[in-house]
């Protein structure tokens, strides 16, 4: 059961924090006042999107979290799976956070989550239906998911799921083998030329490096020999002074004192290193220099012609001859595809007929647990129909065989619908009005919830295209859903706010603030004397009169009666 819920910063909600109670919650207030921003802040909880636009104004983030009841049985058990702790008696709090930039972060209990697990554990912890819902219903997609969360048949169709990945990778794989015999040429030819255009520049690893340095190398040729010569004669090659001729005369010098003074036998020796230092650095300078060149210009020209045409195969085969050496791999073993393409046709139609078999058989089992499933749901939710004033009403739901298999089964799932006696069923999508379609879908979330319903049930304006009568029933079926799992409700219905077991005022106003007026929403529970004004502003008038406050406490002693 959801707790508490604390909003900072969304929109116009400056901060509001709800305590909600056990049963029928319901929120009310006027039009404009923010009653759908705390559906929306409800949503962004629990994994939704929602654009960085909603912070309020002057603000850096938004945050809302939400305490719920300590998780209990199954849903505790469905909560551990997904790695969330659960410390023994203690709630579970939910927070997520929306920055300026556009970044959110979610806490479970105060350890960071994904959003796809705050995904799953929000989809355990609180149904959201909305007026988009209602929409949903147009949709054929929707009633075969409507269908399969009534059926509970997840595990049966992420197996079929899993084998139709399976079964269409391999067709897709036979239909590319089963081009037309001309394209298969063309593409042999294609691989072929690819092929011989990089075999005829016999391409090394690690060439262009080397073909690179070496080019350099020639291009600075004059420098280098200059340079190394200068080096060369300053360590040894020199006429005056080197660095070995300065050590051959500090060894002699400190040789001659060598006796009266015994540490100058250590620096002797340190001398020596010395020079044999120098020695070593001059052969590796000498090294640099490249005395066999020859002609440097014909040496440039084979360079420049090597390195340009590793750089035209790399334009058509990619970067770099490692690149070029790779692509040359995969388009040989295309050409070895192509060649024993018949052969892999052949082993992939053995595949695809085996796939093709365990395919039908689970798609068999499913379609045997919808067909069992929308029996039962399709008497469920006319029995709810009924109550919602539409006896007359007939509601099916259809399970038909499809010609192919499909990404969701071998079904096509379509609700049906008779508006009058007499009248044969016909697609709900072209029948349905507005305020059919949210009694449909208020009776379809009843049966679900009735049957594997999450601790809280969140409906926004279920009321919409509906007054009176209708919309007493629509409240007293909300009341009997709220007897077994909480229940929330946004609603206008005066019918509907006078059955709550806690009713909450949503207002707008506008405060002063450093000299600047904004506006801001609160929350409040009322009772007795406040809510009998506020069931009454909602039955109309611009003046609330002494009828309809005697209205309003006819309709809140009504509940008294379910």
């Amino acid at each position: 059961m959801l707790e508490s819920l604390h909003i900072e910063n969304i929109a116009v909600i400056k901060s509001v924090d709800i305590d909600f109670s056990e049963g029928l919650c319901v929120l009310t207030g006027e039009t404009g006042a923010g009653k759908s921003l705390l559906i929306d802040s409800v949503s962004f909880l629990t994994g939704g999107r929602v654009s960085r636009d909603l912070i309020r104004a002057g603000e850096d983030r938004a945050l809302v979290s939400a305490l719920f009841s300590p998780p209990e049985g199954e849903l505790a058990a469905a909560l551990s799976e997904l790695g969330i702790d659960l410390p023994e008696g203690d709630g579970l709090l939910l927070q997520r956070v929306l920055t300026r930039d556009g970044r959110s972060t979610a806490r479970i209990n105060g350890r960071a989550v994904t959003q796809s697990i705050l995904r799953e554990a929000g989809a355990l912890l609180i149904n959201i239906h909305g007026q988009s819902d209602n929409q949903k219903l147009m949709q054929a997609s929707a009633h075969r998911a409507l269908l399969d969360d009534y059926a509970q048949n997840g595990d049966e169709l992420a197996l079929y799921r899993e084998l139709y990945g399976e079964w269409k990778a391999v067709r897709d794989e036979m239909a590319s083998l089963r081009r037309d015999v001309a394209e298969r040429i063309r593409l042999r030819e294609m691989l072929e030329f690819q092929i011989k255009d990089i075999d005829a520049a016999k391409l090394k690893a690690g060439e262009e490096e080397k073909l690179t340095e070496r080019r350099d190398k020639l291009l600075h040729l004059e420098k280098i020999n200059r340079q190394v010569s200068l080096a060369c004669r300053a360590l040894r090659d020199g006429e005056k002074s080197t660095v070995m001729s300065l050590c051959d005369r500090a060894e002699g010098a400190l040789t001659a004192i060598a006796g009266i003074i015994p540490e100058c036998d250590e620096l002797i020796e340190r001398i020596g290193a010395i020079r044999a230092e120098a020695e070593d650095i001059a052969e590796r300078v000498r090294e640099f220099a490249d005395e066999d060149v020859g002609d440097p210009t014909a040496e440039l020209d084979r360079l420049e012609g090597r390195l340009d045409t590793i750089s035209r195969l790399g334009r058509k085969y990619g970067a770099g001859v490692e690149a070029i050496l790779q692509f040359r791999e995969e388009a040989a073993a295309r050409l070895v595809a192509i060649d024993t393409a018949d052969e892999r046709i052949g082993e992939l139609e053995q595949e695809e007929a085996g796939l093709r078999k365990r395919l039908a058989d689970r798609g068999a089992e499913l379609t045997e647990i919808r067909r069992s499933a929308a029996k039962a749901l399709s008497q469920a939710v006319q029995e709810a129909l009924a109550f919602l004033d539409m006896p007359k009403v007939r509601f099916e739901v259809a399970v038909k065989a499809s010609a192919e298999f499909g990404a969701y089964g071998c079904d096509e799932v379509e609700f049906l619908l008779s508006a009058n006696p007499g009248e044969p069923v016909g697609p709900m999508v072209r029948i349905a009005s507005g305020g059919e379609l949210s009694r449909i879908m208020l009776a379809i979330r009843s049966v679900l919830n009735e049957r594997y319903g999450v601790p809280t049930a969140i409906y926004d304006e279920v009321d919409t295209g509906i007054s009176g009568r209708t919309a007493r029933k629509v409240g007293i079926k909300l009341a009997t859903i709220a007897k077994t799992s909480q229940v929330v409700c946004v609603t206008h219905s005066a019918q509907i706010g006078s059955l709550a077991d806690a009713h909450y005022v949503i207002e707008k106003k506008e405060t002063v603030s450093g000299g600047e007026t904004r506006a801001e929403t609160s929350v409040r529970r009322i009772e007795e004397v406040d809510r009998v004004e506020e069931i009454a502003r909602i039955l109309g008038g611009l003046n609330v009169t002494d009828s309809q406050r005697a209205a309003a406490r006819e309709l809140i002693a009504g509940k008294g009666e379910l």
